[in-house]
């Protein structure tokens, strides 16, 4: 696995098509943690075996009580995520709500998702809004888990728990295999508590099949970001599926500074669809549940002119003629272990596109790796009595 890791970040690191060579610079810490998002995995099972403390607290806290998860930005977008999977795996209501939204409204909040436990995300640690959060958690004296790829944080402090992925952070700005790891681990955790053998072999086996993937598709979804100019991007997804179309959409701002948008597959015939154009790329990530009517969409969608990037676990004979760019997971493993490597195509392309405008994805431009907000010059008020 690691032999074709590393030879798929050779020859994607220093080359792009057309025979031009890429510049040395910039992109190029993003690229290098794309595409050693199989390793990182590796080293997420790994670490989690070793976390048996973890696993017995969250036991001892009752799998069967509701769980709420707050986080901001990427970390909001990967807890929604995580959100659909343990409602199904765990059969317990599970919500995910942007920090801001407990912060304004706590109380309304825990009423409304009978929440009974949460977990706080944040890749550093640091971001105003979750530790506020946290605190008035902790005073309110709720059962929280802190997530962070920080080895030391506040987070730590205000949290019963905290899950650290130290191994999963970036150098660069843009959450990649952060997301990935982070949301693994939670697979991982939730097959545990919920007894689903079948979901922790599939996971044991996503690296190396992730690693042949990428060596054998990474210049392909590349290319499409430099071949040709797009003034709109879209990115759509049914169920846990728009989830991360969001955090497409997301990561194509940040990475590209262009102008992106998600919605629910097929929310977007119902007004979203007056934008399709030559000059719009679609991407569909495909659902089982919804792929017959989403690849309609597609045909649709092809007959208007746009470009279309269709991510499906398994390739059809239509979905060949109604795509740009056609990328086939081809995984026998259940839908929710394939979250993880969908998630990536995205990535690189939204670095790709950056690539092309002269940008560097490694530092997108008016951003920080953490928001942290002055309490006297803004941010959400801490709420007397909450």
């Amino acid at each position: 696995m690691k032999k074709n890791t590393s030879r798929a970040s050779k020859r994607t690191a220093s080359t792009s098509h057309g025979g031009r060579t890429s510049s040395p610079v910039a992109g190029r810490l993003t690229l290098q943690e794309i595409l050693s998002q199989p390793e990182t995995w590796v080293e997420t099972a790994r670490k989690f075996e070793q976390n048996s403390e973890l696993l017995r607290g969250m036991h001892s806290s009752s799998q069967n009580r509701p769980w709420l998860f707050v986080a901001c930005g990427s970390s909001y977008y990967l807890s929604q995520t995580i959100a659909a999977q343990w409602t199904k795996l765990l059969q317990v209501a599970c919500t995910a709500v942007p920090a801001s939204e407990l912060l304004f409204a706590p109380h309304e909040v825990i009423r409304r998702t009978g929440a009974q436990q949460v977990a706080l995300l944040s890749r550093s640690g640091k971001t105003t809004e979750v530790l506020r959060a946290a605190q008035l958690l902790k005073t309110e004296a709720v059962r929280t888990l802190g997530v962070t790829c920080n080895e030391s944080s506040v987070l730590e402090e205000l949290c019963t728990h905290t899950l650290k992925l130290p191994w999963a952070d970036e150098k660069s700005m843009v959450m990649t295999r952060s997301f990935t790891s982070i949301l693994l681990f939670f697979e991982r955790l939730g097959a545990k508590l919920a007894g689903d053998a079948e979901l922790v072999s599939a996971l044991d086996a996503l690296p190396e099949k992730t690693a042949t993937w990428l060596a054998a598709n990474a210049d392909k979804i590349r290319a499409l970001g430099t071949k040709r100019r797009f003034a709109d991007f879209v990115f759509l997804g049914q169920g846990a599926h728009y989830w991360l179309a969001q955090e497409a959409a997301l990561k194509m701002t940040e990475m590209s500074s262009s102008y992106a948008q998600a919605y629910h597959t097929l929310e977007f015939r119902h007004g979203p669809k007056a934008i399709a154009s030559d000059e719009t790329l679609i991407t569909f990530f495909l659902s089982e549940a919804a792929a017959d009517e989403e690849i309609l969409l597609a045909r649709e969608l092809r007959k208007l002119g746009a470009a279309t990037l269709v991510v499906a676990n398994r390739a059809t004979p239509e979905l060949r003629r109604n795509s740009e760019l056609l990328i086939e997971l081809g995984l026998n493993e259940p839908e929710y272990a394939r979250m993880a490597m969908t998630v990536i195509p995205a990535q690189l392309l939204g670095l790709a596109v950056g690539l092309s405008k002269g940008l560097n994805p490694d530092k997108p431009r008016n951003l920080t790796r953490a928001v942290v907000l002055d309490s006297k010059k803004g941010g959400p008020a801490k709420r007397r009595g909450a």
